[in-house]
């Protein structure tokens, strides 16, 4: 076991990629084990035949679908026209588009990638310095994984065995309260730093630029709708309405907005294939790793160990966010929930948290690991749109995780922001 561990610490330190840390070291677990080689290719398979899993591939396509197709153009100049006239207010507006394009791509590094083409340039040529712009863009893309639909949710939803339903309806405060939170944040820093220079307008004027960019985007903002109100009414389930997101990214940009070519479409679709494909050997060689852990029987020494040290609930979850964001600075979102959730869920319940209440604490965590290094994957994307080396980010960085830690602590000792839609 030490073995397996001290493989898995080594190979993220020298930056292989986490889903071959995962593989790696449950390789040497199996030789350490003696597990036979069939059932490695099994347990990988197992865990990927699973009808819930394949709302993500959908999820994805439909997630670069309206990158492509006018879509999240249209949603920045919506979020631009309703908070663009505050100091700040192109800043804030970023977040808002985040928050907009969140709640149709599910996923946090394409919402990063999609906001921050459009939104980093044009901070910089307002006055915003280049590395606080790309901060601003790494956070705000994490909104993609805690405003449903979400993958996150997905995979927690299968691992924990909760509804996925009550997972997106729990997932909306905390959602909203992260966003408002981070747009605060960004609209002070302007105001004391001195950047950010607007023009200020009648309430008229600003009432009417709102009405002109909400005609524009409407189609766009119509597609959350059908599809948290298809779940949620029961007309279909959360796998069915990322098939009917990708239908309708597909009619409003190709048929309606005319701006998803032929060749758009190829390259989507290629894009999404690679994306899947890295997504999917993840969660299988996590699944692995987390099936050798369970065999050796390491969640339930773990579990006696935390559930013994915490004494309660209010000290259970300040271990438990404290591991998952260091675990989250080292590991994949979805490795980290396929292998921490089998161990932590239990002795949550235990402690009389409710699972879909721990999910929202755990995905929240999980978004900040995606901001902070070494592997922080939202970091990297908006690094290579703004050109910067990673260490430029990491002075703007540290307020935004300062407010990211208090959004955590909210969320995790008021059940109410998680649970007050069910």
């Amino acid at each position: 076991m030490l073995l397996m561990f001290g493989t898995l610490l080594f190979c993220l330190a020298i930056g292989v990629p986490v889903f071959a840390c995962l593989g790696i070291a449950a390789g040497l677990a199996m030789l350490q084990f003696g597990l036979d080689l069939l059932s490695a290719p099994q347990t990988i398979f197992e865990s990927l035949d699973s009808f819930t899993l394949m709302a993500v591939p959908f999820y994805i396509l439909a997630g670069n679908l309206m990158q492509t197709g006018g879509i999240s153009r249209r949603l920045i100049h919506l979020a631009n026209s309703i908070v663009g006239w505050l100091r700040g207010g192109l800043g804030a507006s970023s977040i808002l588009t985040c928050m907009f394009f969140a709640t149709m791509s599910g996923s946090s590094s394409a919402t990063t990638a999609a906001i921050g083409s459009s939104m980093i340039p044009a901070m910089e040529k307002k006055g915003y310095p280049k590395n606080f712009a790309a901060a601003c863009v790494a956070v705000g893309g994490e909104l993609g994984a805690i405003i449903p639909p979400s993958l996150t949710m997905i995979i927690y939803g299968l691992v924990a065995n909760v509804s996925i339903g009550s997972m997106f309806i729990a997932g909306i405060l905390p959602g909203l309260l992260v966003g408002f939170s981070l747009m605060l944040t960004i609209v002070l820093v302007a105001t004391v730093r001195g950047f950010d220079n607007v023009t200020r307008v009648s309430p008229r004027v600003w009432l009417c630029n709102i009405y002109v960019a909400l005609k524009e985007s409407i189609l766009a903002l119509l597609m959350p709708v059908i599809i948290l109100g298809g779940i949620y009414s029961g007309i279909f389930t959360a796998t069915e309405a990322s098939v009917v997101a990708v239908l309708y990214g597909l009619l409003v940009g190709g048929l309606i907005y005319r701006e998803l070519t032929l060749r758009d479409l190829a390259k989507t679709f290629v894009d999404s294939a690679i994306m899947t494909g890295v997504i999917m050997l993840i969660v299988g060689c996590a699944a692995l790793f987390a099936y050798m852990l369970t065999l050796n029987q390491v969640p339930q020494t773990f579990g006696r160990f935390i559930a013994e040290i915490a004494g309660g609930p209010i000290g259970f979850l300040l271990l438990a966010n404290l591991l998952l964001f260091v675990a989250g600075m080292f590991m994949e979102a979805f490795a980290l929930i396929i292998i921490l959730v089998p161990i932590l869920a239990p002795i949550a319940v235990q402690f009389g948290i409710d699972p879909i209440h721990f999910g929202m604490i755990m995905i929240v965590n999980i978004c900040i690991g995606m901001v902070t290094p070494p592997v922080g994957v939202n970091l990297f994307i908006a690094c290579q749109i703004a050109n910067l080396p990673i260490e430029k980010l990491l002075r703007p960085l540290g307020i935004f995780l300062a407010v990211l830690i208090l959004d955590v602590l909210l969320i995790s000792y008021i059940p109410w922001l998680s649970m007050a839609f069910l």
